[in-house]
């Protein structure tokens, strides 16, 4: 299997479909959070849509640039999550993350393996491997974030 296959399954696996690093994934882990649950802040935790919005503005950022476009997002801009103040706004902003994360494989699956190893957009940030790599680990670690949120919102 090529390089660009195997990041786009563990790309899908944190995001849609997987079990295997962490036994669950995003799509799992928000398919019963209500508006009111997401948006609940615990002590000085981001809500589990902020971190549902930070996690898709990285991904729809690097898809930008996997169709050609310039590296436009920014850190300080990745935790503006609009409010949310209904089912449907939520429902909306759980769907955008899904539908991206599956361009985003998609794009990636089209990816000559040899890509990998140039850089991403500028030396400075390394290769576009790091920048994929770099994502998945940023998933995980958001993806545990959330899933301990739900836990201490159900106690």
């Amino acid at each position: 299997m090529s390089t660009t296959l195997q990041l786009a399954k563990r790309f899908r696996e944190v995001l849609l479909d997987g079990l295997w690093i962490a036994n669950t994934n995003f799509k799992d882990q928000l398919s019963d959070v209500s508006w009111e649950h997401a948006t609940t802040k615990i002590g000085s935790l981001n809500t589990i849509a902020m971190l549902t919005f930070h996690i898709d503005y990285y991904i729809a950022g690097l898809i930008n640039v996997f169709e050609g476009g310039d590296l436009e997002i920014r850190d300080k801009y990745s935790f503006d999550l609009p409010a949310v103040k209904s089912q449907e706004q939520w429902e909306t902003l759980v769907n955008k993350l899904f539908s991206d994360a599956e361009k985003f494989a998609s794009l990636l699956e089209q990816m000559p393996d040899a890509k990998m190893n140039e850089s991403f957009v500028d030396e400075k940030y390394g290769t576009y491997l790091r920048n994929i790599d770099g994502m998945i680990e940023h998933c995980y670690y958001h993806l545990g974030q959330i899933t301990l949120i739900k836990k201490l919102l159900i106690n």
